[in-house]
């Protein structure tokens, strides 16, 4: 599928997700027997995860960068949603989790302690942010700073229609705007990297991952939240070293894939807000950035992971515009300890 065609899509779904219309189906009608048998015996073979031992989520919840602790100024206020990518189902430490990985990130870029809390549940399609977003706004004296939002591998693998997927997420973008947090949200990864999927259901998952993706920006960014393209579970790196990037279940990211991700984040966590340098905020053409209309930009970033796409004008010559940014990468710091002060996630 060409980029143009991608936009297209996407355009359809995030419409469709809109206006509550039916948009268009993952893969073709004809292509869904296959479809079904081969994720059967994928989840056979592969468990989608759940090896034994795996199912077990270390939880990160606390608070990171004690050496920023100033009398008289809360901390920074990080809450992660989503699915068993943002929970860091797949590692045995709580310090290897992309939560505990992105609050120490800016713990060190803000020079300000940050409180995590963690509400992704492993498995959870679209929409369990419903209920996941209650969990995160419950108490209103605590509403989050900003909230990292990585859903929708479930929703491909489950069939979930693209429209109501990107409809869940959408509302979830919204109610958190509104409550005053910041929306970064890590779009669905590309399952067709899944090293066990075999052709041709490898293709078919990666058109519709990325098909999807495109769309979660659209309705993403429409409602006031930014992205970041996941990808291949983000950068050429995972393509030549697939078992180095996959955990022990082959499912799941490892450590160093999840390190991976919290590194291509933080940069547009700490810009949503205001925390990255000015000059960073402006297009680069050497890194082929630039204002494109939506749709056109929710392509491209579908296509190259670690790309951010954040609203840019409300309206242009073919609707909503938006700003595509490269950003430059920064090593995550370890967390200097466990967090204190850990709950459930």
């Amino acid at each position: 599928m060409t980029r143009m065609s991608r936009a297209r899509v996407a355009r359809r779904i995030a419409a469709g997700a809109a206006y509550g219309g039916g948009g268009v189906g993952l893969v073709g009608a004809a292509a869904i027997g296959l479809v079904l048998a081969e994720v059967r015996f994928v989840k056979r073979h592969v468990g989608n995860g759940h090896t034994p031992g795996s199912n077990h989520v270390p939880s990160a919840d606390g608070r990171y960068g004690h050496v920023y602790d100033t009398p008289g100024e809360p901390p920074l206020r990080l809450t992660m949603l989503g699915d068993s990518t943002a929970a860091g189902q797949g590692v045995h430490r709580a310090a290897q989790t992309p939560g505990a990985l992105l609050a120490s990130g800016l713990a060190a870029v803000a020079e300000r302690p940050v409180e995590l809390r963690n509400v992704a549940l492993p498995g959870a399609q679209s929409d369990d942010l419903d209920r996941q977003v209650a969990l995160a706004l419950a108490d209103t004296s605590r509403v989050p700073d900003v909230c990292v939002i990585m859903i929708g591998a479930n929703d491909v693998t489950h069939r979930m229609h693209p429209t109501r997927s990107v409809r869940h997420l959408s509302a979830t973008v919204r109610r958190l705007r509104t409550a005053g947090a910041e929306v970064v949200v890590g779009t669905c990864p590309d399952l067709g990297t899944v090293e066990q999927v075999q052709q041709p259901l490898r293709w078919l998952a990666r058109r519709a991952s990325r098909q999807l993706a495109a769309a979660q920006t659209i309705g993403t960014v429409e409602q006031g939240g930014r992205t970041v393209s996941l990808g291949d579970l983000l950068g050429p790196e995972f393509a030549a070293n697939p078992r180095e990037l996959f955990g022990p279940d082959n499912f799941h990211p490892s450590t160093e894939g999840y390190a991976t991700a919290a590194m291509a984040i933080l940069p547009t966590v700490c810009a949503a807000l205001g925390l990255w340098p000015a000059e960073e905020d402006r297009p680069d053409v050497s890194r082929r950035e630039g204002f494109l209309p939506v749709a056109r930009a929710a392509a491209e970033a579908a296509s190259e992971p670690g790309t951010e796409v954040t609203a840019a004008m409300p309206t242009g010559p073919r609707g909503p515009w938006a700003l595509l940014k490269r950003r430059k990468r920064r090593r995550v710091p370890e967390p200097e300890a466990a967090p204190s002060s850990p709950s459930g996630v």
